[in-house]
């Protein structure tokens, strides 16, 4: 570490931040008579606390955000450098990096052609959400209104991306939430016997947990569904893949009702799962698609909403109309840091061929972890893609009795104690909050790996024997 703040200062900023600071998904009780961990410093997939203490992070910043690691210099120059230059205009006027970036990130999803910055997740859903109103109102008369979102998906934390929130204890004590949001069903095949499909597998399986979703459809009326947003994997609710035939049979219903598709890549996008969005590896042709995290690796605030032009083209087919475009703004969508980072980001992506190393490495992380299942009863899932695994943890591999909160913090906190920082699904589901957590930056090595299984396999070991 190389340590920009002296020993007697850390003191000073530990103090500060007990005093003032409100952290993010922390009960701060436990702060009266312990310190919150500050993170002083990271390099590549390293971090360093408040202690010295180093971490080798395979979360990516906790929350699936660092793609590309630690300390990169040149993102850092192409932000100053913008700066300077110019660092904020209204989106309403256009800017170089946000011209630039959106080229680069549109010759990378074919079939999309229109980038809409943001600053958030949350707020790049948001924007789609208000498409899909608007042109509810345009072309139909509002009557197709009603957006399907999935059980166990995420899409945010403002009052309407809960609204289609799929994780009943992130919406608990914050509702009422806004009308016309519309459950489905998960396509979890581990627990498929929840569905009441548990006779079935694979594609079968696949097939009927998107038949689903056309019965959701049907009951409420086609005439009134606008959209379904769905994450292509599953993160929070606990790093979940559809299986073979769901996709397909998705964009069926989707098309036999004229229904758009609005995918969140939030979590997924940039590189995570080894393309550079999750969606592509299903042959999915969306109408939206959300990103953030990864957009820029952190090293700048930027979300995006992305559409199909024929989407776009809905907003200016009457230019007499003064209520026919998108009367939307996104303050900090104007900064231009954002897109500046963001196109550095990807030239690194493909520079150093992280794509192809995240496919590498997460087959690795994957073979580690199901020698794991193999040693450890306690494991009853492992799955996920690319750099994004997940790891469900059961009392009973036949019953699949999730652990306890409390084990699984166990495993984590002892994880921690190694030196290895892993995730964990948190406040999500209720009484199923068991499945670890992996996302660790694209540039992981093979040692990496090696590294944040052998310390799972101990912790383990500890806490279950």
């Amino acid at each position: 570490m190389d340590g920009a703040l002296k020993e007697n200062d850390i003191s000073h900023v530990v103090e500060a931040d007990k005093a003032h600071v409100w952290h993010h998904l922390t009960q701060h009780k436990p702060f009266e008579t312990s310190d919150p961990r500050i993170i002083v410093e990271g390099k590549g997939m390293r971090v360093w606390d408040q202690n010295g203490k180093e971490f080798l992070d395979a979360v990516s910043g906790g929350v699936w955000t660092v793609n590309v690691g630690y300390g990169r210099e040149t993102i850092a120059d192409a932000v100053r450098d913008q700066l300077v230059k110019l660092n904020y205009f209204a989106g309403s006027a256009g800017s170089i990096p946000g011209a630039l970036f959106s080229e680069k990130l549109i010759s990378k999803m074919p079939g999309m052609s229109r980038v809409y910055v943001t600053n958030s997740g949350s707020e790049a859903n948001e924007k789609a959400f208000k498409l899909i109103r608007q042109i509810a109102h345009k072309r139909y008369g509002g009557t197709k209104t009603k957006i399907l979102y999935r059980e166990r998906d995420y899409h945010g934390s403002t009052l309407a991306t809960m609204s289609a929130g799929g994780q009943d204890e992130r919406n608990a004590q914050y509702g009422p939430f806004a009308p016309d949001f519309i459950r489905v069903p998960h396509c979890m095949e581990y627990r498929k016997e929840e569905l009441g499909l548990g006779h079935l597998s694979g594609a079968e399986f696949g097939r009927a947990a998107a038949d689903a979703i056309e019965e959701v459809i049907l009951r409420e009326g086609a005439d009134t569904v606008g959209a379904l947003c769905l994450e292509p994997i599953t993160a929070g609710g606990g790093v979940i893949e559809a299986p073979e035939g769901y996709w397909d049979r998705v964009q069926e219903i989707c098309k036999k009702y004229d229904i758009l598709l609005h995918i969140d890549e939030v979590v997924c996008g940039l590189g995570r799962t080894g393309t550079w969005f999750g969606y592509q590896h299903y042959g999915i042709q969306p109408d939206f698609v959300t990103m953030a995290k990864g957009v820029a690796s952190g090293y700048a605030a930027i979300a995006c909403c992305v559409t199909t032009e024929k989407v776009f083209e809905m907003f200016k087919d009457d230019s007499t109309d003064p209520m026919n475009y998108f009367r939307d703004i996104s303050t900090f969508g104007g900064c231009t840091a954002g897109p500046a980072a963001a196109l550095e980001n990807m030239r690194i992506i493909e520079d150093e061929g992280l794509l192809e190393n995240t496919i590498a490495m997460g087959a690795r992380m994957m073979s580690n972890l199901e020698a794991l299942m193999e040693k450890h009863s306690v494991i009853g899932d492992v799955r996920g893609k690319g750099l994004f695994l997940g790891v469900e943890l059961v009392k009973n591999r036949d019953t699949k009795e999730p652990v306890s909160e409390k084990e699984v913090g166990a495993v984590v906190g002892d994880c921690g104690a190694q030196g290895v920082i892993i995730g964990a699904t948190n406040r999500s589901i209720p009484g199923k909050n068991n499945t670890l957590c992996f996302s660790p930056a694209l540039i992981a090595t093979a040692d990496d790996i090696d590294r944040i299984t052998e310390a799972v396999d101990k912790a383990l070991t500890k806490v279950f024997g």
